[in-house]
């Protein structure tokens, strides 16, 4: 879809969110919106974004399928996946689907314009420097739902000690080696985690 294509070449969403516990810049499902509205308007074309819930095992998920459509009817269509905590402290249970609901939403968007939601892995080298990370969470990469480094970071996500942590890092090994974005930012977020942990 030549729409598609134009609008991933103009399309600039700046990161908008701070987030003051992490000290990290981040984008929301909302600033890609803000963001991208003008350039569905110049091409013609509508965005619509629809969750699912999906029972994956004993888990739920947030299913989020961004379609856009051009006036022709033609259309392209991206999905992601975001996993529903069992609970979160401070959160009733919509608060808690809500967040998945965002998050899987804005990798959906991601997706489809082709947003890198990473810095390439010189971005993230810092030298020796102190350790910076792309993503904000372990649960982010999770929600990225790529198929490689989403079940590590869960993984990671759930270990209870370093042990534990240690173990899956060792079964992730190679595929942490690698220089892909997300394979960089989701070994810095093992690394910062194995820190914080007893």
């Amino acid at each position: 879809m030549k729409e598609l294509v134009k609008i991933q070449s103009e399309l600039k969403a700046p990161k908008g969110q701070f987030n003051s516990f992490g000290k990290y810049k981040y984008r929301s499902c909302e600033d890609i919106l803000e963001a991208v509205k003008p350039l569905l308007a110049k091409q013609n074309v509508t965005l619509t974004i629809a969750d699912d819930i999906v029972l994956v095992g004993d888990r739920i998920y947030v299913k989020a399928t961004a379609t856009i459509t051009n006036s022709a009817g033609e259309k392209e269509i991206s999905t992601a996946f975001a996993r529903e905590e069992e609970s979160k402290k401070g959160m009733d249970a919509s608060q808690v689907t809500g967040t998945a609901s965002s998050y899987a939403r804005k990798y959906a968007l991601n997706g489809l314009f082709c947003i890198d939601d990473t810095k390439d892995a010189d971005a993230t080298n810092t030298h020796g420097k102190e350790n910076t990370v792309t993503y904000g969470s372990l649960a982010e990469v999770v929600a990225s739902g790529d198929p490689i480094y989403a079940p590590i970071a869960d993984a990671a996500d759930k270990a209870a000690d370093k042990a534990a942590l240690r173990e899956v890092f060792k079964a992730a090994k190679d595929k942490l080696e690698t220089s892909s974005a997300i394979a960089v930012a989701t070994k810095n977020l093992i690394i910062a985690k194995s820190k914080q942990i007893a």
